[in-house]
C-alpha cells in the first residue's frame, strides 16, 4: 500500500470520526509493563479538542465509513454520496505505534461504520487492540467503540484490551431512533452495554481475591447522544442520561448538538445552527446530577421541559425557588451550600472549612473566589449589608444577565429588556 493511499485514508477516515465527541480518557491507570511502550497514567490524554471537535492527543479514526445502515443523521449513511475507505487492521496498528513514537498522540480512539454485521465489524476493532498490546506490547490508552449488537464473546474480548468502551446510544429516544434510523434495533444499543456492565462488576469482585485478575475496561463505558437532530425536549435528554447512569454504570454520557449534513425531510434544515449554546447547558446540567446533588426532576420535569439557555441551570432552579433563599453563608448545610449559584464544590468546600474559625464576611467570600455577580442576590453573611431588593424572578435574571459576560452573549434574546426593572 503506498504512502499516498495511506495518508487519503488517513484523512477521510480521521474526518469522519469527527462527530465523535465522546473521547475523554480520564480513569484508566494503565502501567507500563515488560519495557513496553507508553502508558495511560496521569498523563490526562485527550481532553483538549479542536475548534470542529476532534481530539488531538488520541488517533481518532474509523476503521471504515462503509456502512450498511442509511442512519438519516449520520455522515457515513449508505446513501450519502462521500469518498469511501477502510483501513486494514495492519494498517491502524502501524499507524497507531508510528505516531505514537513521533509523540504525535497518547493513544487510539477506535470506531467503525458498520461492514457487512456486527460482529464481523467488532472483531476487527477487537483484533486491533489485540495486536497492540500483545505483539506491540503498547500500553498506552485505547479507546474502543462497541458495535451494537455485537455478541458477548467480543465484548468480553474487548474489554480485556481497551481501557474504554462505548456504545453510542445515538438518539435521545426510542421514538426518534425509530423514526431516524428505522433498519436499527433499541435492544443492540442495550445488549453491549448491559454485557460491559456485568463484566465490569464480575472484574471488581474477583480483584478483590485475585490480585491478578486481568483488567477489564478499566476507564469504564461512556455513551452519546445526539442532540437536536428528532425534536426532543431537555427533558428527554436528561432522563434518558439519568436512566443510562444509573442502569448501566455509565462513566460518562456525552451530549453532542447535531450538524446539519444531509438534506432530509426527518431532521432540521440544513442552514440549522449548531446548538453548542444547548450542548453547554446539558453538560451543566449533568454536572450538577452527578457533583451538587440535584435530581433530575427538580431541574427538568413536566412543567420545564426545557433548559433556559441564557443562564445556568442552577441559577434557573434558584430563580424558581426564591423561597429557598436567602441562605445565610455561615449556617447553611453542605446540601444548601451548593445549591446557590455561583458557588463551585470547591467554593463549598472551602467556605465550610473556613467558618469553623470565623464567621464569613464578604470580603472572605471574596477571597474564596465564589461568583459575586449571582452568589449576591442569594446569600446572607457575617455583615449588615446584604440585597434587600424585593424582585421578581424574571427582574433578577435580567439584573443578574446584565452584570454576566458570556462567550454565547450573542445567543441571547434581546426580549429581555421587557424585564427590566
Amino acid at each position: 500500500m503506498s504512502f499516498d493511499r495511506i495518508q487519503e485514508k488517513l484523512a477521510i477516515l480521521a474526518d469522519a470520526a469527527k462527530y465523535d465527541v465522546s473521547c475523554a480518557s480520564s480513569g484508566s491507570t494503565r502501567k507500563n509493563k515488560d519495557k513496553g511502550l507508553g502508558n495511560s497514567t496521569g498523563s490526562g490524554i485527550c481532553h483538549s479538542y479542536t475548534e470542529d471537535g476532534r481530539c488531538v492527543s488520541l488517533l481518532k479514526i474509523l476503521m471504515t465509513n462503509h456502512c450498511i445502515f442509511d442512519c438519516a443523521y449520520c455522515v457515513t449513511r449508505k446513501s450519502n454520496d462521500i469518498k469511501r475507505a477502510a483501513f486494514k487492521i495492519q494498517e491502524v496498528v502501524d499507524l497507531t505505534i508510528n505516531f505514537y513514537r513521533r509523540n504525535y498522540i497518547e493513544g487510539l480512539f477506535l470506531s467503525s461504520g458498520i461492514f457487512k454485521n456486527a460482529d464481523f465489524t467488532m472483531e476487527r476493532l477487537v483484533q486491533v487492540a489485540k495486536k497492540l498490546r500483545l505483539e506491540e506490547n503498547f500500553n498506552g490508552y485505547i479507546h474502543l467503540k462497541s458495535i451494537p449488537g455485537a455478541s458477548d464473546e467480543l465484548m468480553r474480548e474487548a474489554g480485556l484490551y481497551a481501557d474504554r468502551l462505548s456504545v453510542n446510544i445515538e438518539i435521545p429516544t426510542v421514538s426518534g431512533l425509530k423514526l431516524l434510523a428505522p433498519d436499527k434495533n433499541f435492544k443492540d444499543f442495550i445488549k453491549p452495554m448491559e454485557k460491559v456492565k456485568n463484566e465490569i462488576i464480575q472484574y471488581q469482585q474477583e480483584k478483590k481475591l485475585i490480585k491478578s485478575t486481568p483488567k477489564y475496561a478499566p476507564a469504564g463505558q461512556s455513551t452519546q447522544m445526539i442532540i437536536g437532530a428528532a425534536g426532543e425536549s431537555d427533558k428527554d435528554i436528561m432522563y434518558s442520561a439519568t436512566y443510562y447512569y444509573k442502569k448501566y454504570n455509565m462513566r460518562r454520557v456525552y451530549y453532542s448538538g447535531y450538524i446539519p449534513i444531509s438534506s432530509d425531510t426527518r431532521l432540521p434544515s440544513l442552514d440549522t445552527e449548531v446548538p453548542v449554546l444547548r450542548e453547554n447547558r446539558l453538560y451543566q446540567t449533568d454536572w450538577l446530577l452527578r457533583f451538587y446533588g440535584f435530581s433530575v426532576n427538580e431541574l427538568l420535569n413536566d412543567t420545564h421541559q426545557n433548559l433556559d439557555l441564557q443562564i445556568d441551570p442552577k441559577l434557573g432552579w434558584a430563580l424558581r425557588n426564591l423561597q429557598e433563599f436567602p441562605v445565610d453563608i455561615n449556617k447553611a448545610d453542605k446540601r444548601m451550600l451548593a445549591r446557590i449559584p455561583g458557588i463551585g464544590m470547591q467554593s463549598v468546600h472551602k467556605i465550610i472549612n473556613a467558618r469553623r474559625f470565623r464567621k464569613l464576611n464578604w470580603e472572605h467570600l471574596k477571597a474564596i473566589g465564589i461568583s459575586m455577580n449571582r452568589a449576591t442576590y442569594f446569600i446572607t453573611c457575617d455583615s449588615r449589608e446584604f440585597y434587600t431588593k424585593d424582585l421578581t424572578a424574571d427582574q433578577l435574571k435580567y439584573k443578574i444577565l446584565q452584570n454576566i459576560k458570556s462567550k454565547y452573549q450573542k445567543h441571547f434574546s434581546p426580549q429581555l429588556s421587557l424585564f427590566a426593572s
